[in-house]
């Protein structure tokens, strides 16, 4: 039943969209020199460079340039400017993210359900969205299972980012912020050039960022409680070989000093409180050391060949309160060390003019060791009690896409890749996940004429399930999959003033890894445990949109937003672990609505210019964490307002910018005390991490 009414929604709003595209679009040159921002971006979305008004997939393009203007520091940063991408974050190196409402991920040892890519090297860990983006050249976000592809964990989409390359000519930026009141500045830059000129050509990035945060911790006497201190250098070789081959090595390595989850006691979501007492200072150290190569070349007069090999490190030791209250009850450490070895190899084939195929294959082995303990402050003589766990992941998959023009306008793409994956898993108990899955995807491409394109595709997304610890009723749970229906445009004015893109979806989304959970232990004795579980089957349904529209040569406005519905239909498997009901059918920390407004205008000053920014970022109310089966938090909806004046000449920017200018007060995360008095401890509230406040600073830039 379901599949028919996707399949409905589908066909009538594909109609629908014809329609619309044939009466209101005019036929102009698409490389006419006034292109719009669509036409001008170029994507890798399907693993080819093609412009972003060519591709039928749901991608927002945020470059470097948008990245400075908007005071984007973090990765994660970017859900700001993309519709149905929510990223919550409550520690340096944890994060929740969501495309579309499928993939929520609510702690790091779930595996994510969007993937991550940097330069085509998978990131296991949403902690790399916490990175800076000061060698960032462009991010793409592309909504929708991209499992073909991309592989497994991205259900509900991927963020694909691409540094900055090294060059045969001599450039480079240096930046430098600084903004109060908590102290924040970032300063770096980038130098490229040539080695060798038209042989061998490097670059090399370095910078550093801190903020004192907007916590305090009275208890401690700190006004730094959430602060944060990053360091980052990255460095990049290519080698134009013999035979039109091309060798590009990266490395880097990232060092963070930041905290852990930090929560304030709250009597509600709608008491904003800023003071996390804590009995012990919230401590948490990432380091991050990678390094890949890559391999382009031809192998024949039609084939081109990609290789790519990578070897990424995490390592993490942290420590914090373990009950986030000023009672003294726990002192909680942790530490440990992940990595991830990758190799990829790709064959891209134009057979003819028309018809052209792309196949591939990955393999790759993730180890992930960790150690933590308790504490236990209020027991004479202070136990600990210590666990441990390790991973060892192997996955491995084959890939095919073909691209047919079935017409000059008319584009056939069909795809299906094979993922197979094996963790043994390791503590107090030993156990197995094993998983095999084929994710097919099906799209046609209409151009209506140049200026307008409509699509439709079916796609099947698929992410890894895992194993719990000693004493869980689940020992493993399964992985989750979605099938995705989507309709979509992308168009143009006829004097390339104003583009669109837009999108209609539906998600059937199976056996959905929602929040963690307590369940009764199943050694005698031993009381709540907390594990990962599925809850049960997800219905989402919506609509996106992104626009650009220049009203004069100095006047521009640039917008998006997404509607959507992603409420629980069943969950069975939930009451069925745990022995209790959810007090909602929505999903944690999702909203049903975001929308962000930006507006700039330049006004010439002597040899350079002025620009007067302004926007808004807004989403929609959302459902915090809560294990009661009759009550949800329900956290306020909020607009943050921003605004900035820049002035350029030559080769300098001078900037002043003020976030969150009017103050918004929000949560970021909130947890219910009903999570503490299941498992039995004293609550004296609920526990909240506000949003960050309004931060006014200048920013200084020079390129060369």
């Amino acid at each position: 039943m379901r599949f028919g009414k996707a399949l409905l929604l589908c066909a009538t709003a594909l109609t629908a969209l014809s329609a619309a595209g044939t009466v209101s679009a005019q036929s102009v040159d698409p490389q006419a020199e006034d292109a719009t921002t669509i036409d001008e971006v170029i994507v890798t979305a399907r693993k080819r460079s093609e412009r972003l008004a060519d591709v039928p997939v749901a991608v927002t393009a945020v470059t470097s340039e948008t990245l400075e203007e908007r005071q984007f520091t973090s990765i994660r940063d970017i859900a700001a400017v993309t519709p149905g991408l929510n990223i919550n974050s409550d520690a340096a190196g944890r994060a929740f993210i969501s495309i579309r409402g499928i993939g929520t991920t609510l702690l790091d040892n779930v595996q994510p359900g969007v993937g991550i890519f940097v330069d085509g090297v998978y990131q296991a860990n949403t902690s790399y969205l916490n990175s800076p983006t000061l060698a960032v050249e462009q991010i793409e976000v592309l909504r929708g299972p991209q499992s073909t592809l991309f592989g497994q964990n991205t259900l509900g989409g991927a963020i694909n980012v691409t540094t900055k390359q090294p060059t045969d000519d001599i450039e480079g930026r240096v930046t430098a912020t600084y903004a109060d009141p908590d102290d924040f500045y970032i300063v770096g830059g980038t130098v490229s050039g040539p080695i060798i000129p038209g042989v061998l050509q490097g670059r090399i990035s370095a910078g550093t960022q801190s903020r004192d945060g907007f916590i305090v911790n009275s208890l401690l006497g700190y006004d730094d409680a959430n602060r944060l201190k990053q360091d980052t250098v990255r460095g990049s070789l290519r080698w134009i070989a013999p035979g039109d081959a091309i060798v590009t090595l990266n490395a880097y390595a990232d060092s963070v000093d930041g905290t852990g989850p930090l929560y304030a006691l709250t009597t509600g979501p709608r008491d904003y409180r800023n003071d996390a007492q804590t009995n012990f200072r919230s401590e948490a150290e990432y380091d991050y050391t990678g390094v890949n190569v890559k391999l382009d070349m031809p192998v024949s007069t039609n084939t081109d060949m990609t290789a790519l090999l990578s070897y990424d490190k995490r390592e993490n030791v942290g420590s914090s309160d373990g009950d986030f209250q000023p009672i003294n009850l726990f002192f909680s450490t942790n530490s440990g060390e992940l990595e991830t070895k990758s190799a990829e190899l790709r064959f891209d084939t134009e057979w003819s003019d028309t018809f052209s195929t792309l196949i591939g294959f990955f393999g790759s082995n993730q180890t992930n060791d960790q150690v933590s303990s308790n504490t236990l402050m209020f027991v004479p003589g202070n136990p600990t009690v210590s666990a441990f766990a390790n991973s060892d992941a192997d996955i491995w998959a084959v890939f095919g896409t073909a691209f047919w023009d079935i017409q000059p306008d008319l584009e056939l793409t069909v795809g299906l890749r094979y993922d197979s994956q094996k963790v043994d898993f390791q503590s107090a108990v030993n156990s197995q996940y094993e998983a095999e899955e084929w994710q097919p995807r099906v799209a046609l491409r209409k151009r209506i004429d140049d200026n307008t394109m409509i699509y439709g595709s079916i796609a099947r997304g698929f992410r890894g399930g895992g194993t719990n610890g000693p004493g869980a009723p689940n020992p493993t749970y399964d992985g989750d999959s979605v099938w995705t229906y989507e309709v979509g445009t992308k168009l143009s004015s006829g004097d390339r003033r104003f583009t669109l893109q837009a999108a209609a979806f539906y998600n059937d989304y199976r056996d959905f890894i929602g929040q963690n959970s307590l369940a009764p232990s199943t050694v005698p004795g031993g009381g709540f445990v907390g594990i990962n579980l599925n809850t049960g089957d997800v219905e989402t349904y919506g609509v996106e949109a992104e626009f650009n529209l220049e009203i004069t040569d100095a006047w521009s406005v640039h917008g998006g937003g997404m509607l959507q519905r992603a409420r629980i239909t069943d969950d069975s498997r939930y009451v069925d672990v745990t022995g209790r009901q959810l007090p909602s059918d929505r999903i944690p920390f999702l909203p049903d609505w975001t929308f962000n407004l930006q507006t700039d205008y330049v006004v010439p000053v002597g040899d350079g210019d002025l620009t007067f920014s302004g926007g808004f970022v807004g989403k929609g109310n959302r459902v915090g964490s809560s294990l009661s089966e009759t009550f949800s938090p329900l956290l306020d909806a909020y607009i943050l307002t921003n605004a900035s004046i820049t002035y350029r000449i030559d080769q300098v920017e001078l900037a002043v910018f003020a976030n969150n200018l009017l103050e918004e007060e929000y949560y970021e995360s909130y947890i219910d005390s009903s999570v503490l008095t299941v498992a039995g401890l004293p609550a004296l509230g609920s526990l909240g991490q506000i949003g960050d406040g309004r931060r006014v600073g200048v920013r200084l830039g020079y390129s060369f």
